[in-house]
């Protein structure tokens, strides 16, 4: 993709004095150089152009507010002048993967007095004798050279100050955190809604449980009152009951027995 055209596609309806960060990896480069990026980007603080196959970076426009500036895996061997002109408010530069070879290549850089942090890597400079301490030596104002400070310590993973992207990370953290609970709290309502249905269940259980053992006693106590009622009942009335239901003839000393 060309670079205008990825420019069209990054401001997305946006004006360009509206965008602070501005990402055009890997598109093409107007033969080696800068193209459709202009001063109206008056408040981008981030630039990234990784891999455009830049030979220069002499058409940049104006850029005050520029605070990190990446532009590794270019073709750039020098020039650098125009950054001191252009960006004077950079405080981060990446130029790992170019082609700069000498240490007076990043004289120009001296001129850039907010300048923390640079990145060599892969250059051919990196080779030469003594090459840490010639840069910070030539360029006193840096922290952070390749990622490392003179005494070796490595710098920080992430310096989102640097980047000057504070709000952007606030706000998408804040929007993340909100999304995570309204997952949370949709999870919790359907466990409470699990819950209440085994409890419902469970209650019904009971409740059928209870039913049945009411039944079964009234059934039992049926049966007592039954048992109860023969034993109230004389032997001999019994007898002359079973009889008569049978269709029999009650014997007459069976009788005598009775009316004694």
């Amino acid at each position: 993709m060309e670079m205008e055209n990825r420019l069209t596609l990054e401001l997305r309806n946006k004006t360009p004095g509206e965008v602070k960060k501005l990402v055009l990896d890997n598109c093409r480069s107007d033969n080696g150089k800068i193209c459709g990026l202009s001063s109206d980007f008056e408040n981008l603080e981030f630039l990234s152009m990784i891999n455009v196959n830049l030979l220069s970076v002499s058409n940049l426009p104006k850029l005050s507010k520029l605070r990190k500036l990446e532009l590794s895996d270019n073709h750039i061997s020098g020039g650098l002048e125009v950054l001191a002109e252009k960006t004077p408010n950079l405080t981060h530069l990446n130029l790992s993967g170019n082609k700069i070879k000498d240490i007076n290549t990043l004289e120009p850089l001296k001129k850039l007095p907010h300048l923390r942090s640079l990145d060599l890597f892969n250059c051919e400079v990196t080779m030469l004798i003594n090459y840490q301490e010639s840069v910070f030596a030539l360029l006193p104002q840096l922290t952070y050279l390749d990622g490392f400070d003179s005494s070796d310590k490595e710098a920080p993973d992430s310096d989102p100050e640097a980047d000057g992207l504070d709000d952007d990370y606030e706000e998408n953290g804040d929007e993340s955190e909100d999304e995570d609970e309204e997952f949370e709290e949709e999870l919790d309502e359907d466990f409470v809604d699990d819950e209440d249905e085994e409890e419902d269940l469970d209650g019904e259980e009971e409740e059928d449980g209870v039913e049945d053992e009411e039944e079964e006693d009234e059934e039992g106590g049926e049966d007592e009152d039954d048992d109860d009622g023969e034993e109230d009942i004389p032997q001999g009335e019994k007898r002359k009951r079973e009889l008569e239901d049978e269709g029999e003839e009650v014997p007459e000393d069976e009788e005598d027995e009775e009316d004694e």
